[in-house]
């Protein structure tokens, strides 16, 4: 997986829905951070129901899309988590 954020295509009204994925950054991280998404996927019920939404949502490259999607929100819970100084718990 290349990146975790799509490549817009728009001229006035009209919005592309087949994008690719912008290709910048760093690889390695983007591989891990996907791994533990899909580990999260696995595990965790609030991810699942999450993944489950955004791969029924597109198409085509389900599973790369709602990967992708999924390793988005895991990294804006890493952030809040550092920068509050806290656990993660999941909900029961």
């Amino acid at each position: 997986m290349r990146g975790l954020a799509w490549k817009q295509h728009q001229s006035g009204g009209f919005e592309s829905e087949v994008t690719r994925l912008i290709p910048s950054g760093n690889r390695f991280l983007k591989y891990y951070l996907c791994e533990a998404a899909f580990s999260l996927v696995r595990c965790d019920k609030e991810y699942s129901d999450f993944y489950r939404l955004k791969y029924k949502e597109v198409n085509r490259c389900q599973h790369k899309r709602a990967l992708a999607l999924t390793a988005r929100k895991f990294v804006r819970l890493v952030f809040r988590l550092l920068k509050d100084n806290r656990l993660y718990c999941p909900a029961k």
